[in-house]
């Protein structure tokens, strides 16, 4: 254990030990006079329409602290996750998100053992020896093993951990966290993140963040990923595996990318990589403003999901999404503003994700090989089979629609022709920057976009966004 990695690990003791005696001192300090406190159970749910069972009430998450144990042999894991919160409510019980076969050994709330019972597919419920008061903040500390268990829903694909041929790799959007850790699993608790992961010596681990320091002991080698800016839970990563990583600097900042050795077979293909990361990186902070992380990169792994993901800092492509273009670079690399940075409350507003991300890809086609957005936008439009369906509200079997990125890019596009380029070019890079690692809403972007302008786009948002059908140009 390193010495940095020794202080922060007493910092955390110090804080749960100090948070057990807030807690347990006194339960009633802050009630009313003559009145003991009322304590209610949180929901067991965040209020997202088309994930009803995801996330939960009565508490805001601000840190997770996963450490974590691979065996490549079985596949299984040993961990435990701190979860650092505050309650929003006076709290009696609460819930945690957690999914799948894995087994709890202990769990403690501010360093005391505290009962729990599962509930349902992925409902963690967690009873506190005494309430916690509105306000308090309070540590939960979940120790589990077991083998994870990936999701592969029929309409929204592969998420969650999953097993590779040398390792595993977590894609968590947009039910798969609770797959291997307990979590608030909703877009709208956001919060930083410490993975310390331990693997067999010659497996390398990769993660959202910047690195810490890498120890060994006894054949196992212990890697450190720090998020420090706050992030959704659907955006966490981990990679474990036997990586090329090269690293360099973009846009002043550490530039980490990584390809598989098993798909590593042409030379220079890092390198590549982690160039065209860096220039386009530096490209979109042009347009979109100051990149909104500690750190950039890329990895691309042999998976087998199919799709690339925007995951926080450092998108993951699957090799067998086909050709890793730049294009593709450019959308994933677009989301680090528009998806990540800014996350949307609810899931319905994944246009806000997608239809930015892929106008990125727009722009850089334009810029980089000479087809002008213009095009893209006819191609689109006139390539468009299916009109059904509103764009801002697709329903929970279709957020990974054409629907939701195609016609996303192209309402952009259209906002473009309506406002002209000074103000469109000053809402792309005041929108993020506004909202920066905030959560938004297709309201508060219509609301944002008439302040700018100072226009009343109610009818052209309709049109494009809520209304089913083919726009007329």
């Amino acid at each position: 254990m390193g010495r940095a990695d020794h202080r922060r690990r007493l910092l955390l003791i110090s804080c749960v030990a100090t948070l057990g005696l807030l807690a347990t001192a006194n339960p009633a300090a802050n009630a009313a006079p003559g009145r003991a406190p009322q304590f209610s159970p949180g929901a067991a749910g965040a209020g997202d329409p088309y994930f009803p069972d995801m996330g939960n009430g009565g508490y805001d998450v601000s840190h997770y602290d996963i450490r974590l144990a691979f065996d490549p042999r079985t596949k299984a894991i040993n961990a435990t996750t701190t979860i650092l919160a505050r309650a929003t409510q006076n709290l009696s019980r609460f819930d945690l998100d957690f999914q799948g076969p894995l087994k709890i050994s202990k769990l403690s709330i501010n360093g005391r053992p505290a009962s729990f019972t599962r509930s349902g597919a992925q409902e963690l419920v967690i009873t506190p020896a005494h309430g916690l008061r509105r306000g308090s903040k309070f540590a939960v500390a979940v120790t589990y093993a077991g083998v994870p268990q990936k999701i592969d829903d029929p309409a929204l694909g592969v998420s969650g951990w999953v097993a590779t041929k040398d390792g595993a790799v977590a894609l968590n959007q947009p039910i798969g966290a609770a797959t291997y850790y307990p979590v608030n699993d909703t877009t709208d608790d956001k919060a930083t993140y410490t993975q310390t992961i331990t693997v067999p010596t010659g497996l390398t681990v990769l993660a959202n963040g910047e690195p810490g320091p890498t120890t060994k002991h006894s054949g196992q080698t212990t890697f450190r990923w720090h998020m420090n800016q706050p992030m959704a839970s659907e955006l966490a990563m981990i990679a474990i595996g036997k990586y090329n990583v090269t690293r360099s600097v973009a846009a002043g900042l550490p530039n980490i990318t990584a390809i598989g050795q098993s798909i590593d077979t042409k030379p220079g293909q890092g390198k590549v990589l982690n160039q065209t990361t860096a220039r386009i990186i530096q490209w979109e902070s042009s347009l979109y403003g100051r990149y909104p992380f500690g750190s950039t990169g890329g990895i691309i792994a042999d998976i087998g999901v199919h799709y690339a993901l925007e995951t926080q800092g450092r998108p993951v492509y699957d090799q067998r999404t086909s050709k890793v273009s730049g294009d593709l670079l450019a959308h994933e690399l677009g989301h680090q503003w528009f998806g990540d940075s800014l996350t949307p409350v609810h899931w319905s507003d994944i246009w806000l994700n997608e239809g930015f991300a892929s106008y990125s890809q727009w722009l850089y086609q334009e810029k980089f090989n000479g087809v002008p957005v213009k095009q893209s936008f006819m191609e689109a439009y006139n390539g468009e089979k299916d009109w059904t369906g509103k764009v801002a509200d697709p329903g929970r079997d279709h957020i990974f629609d054409d629907l939701v990125y195609s016609r996303g890019a192209m309402t952009l596009q259209a906002l473009r022709l309506k406002i002209g380029d000074r103000a469109f070019f000053q809402v792309l890079s005041q929108w993020p920057t506004t909202y920066r690692h905030g959560n938004v809403s297709t309201q508060t972007f219509i609301r944002f976009v008439e302040r700018l302008t100072h226009r009343d786009l109610g009818a052209f948002f309709h049109t494009w966004l809520y209304q089913a059908g083919r726009p007329t140009l």
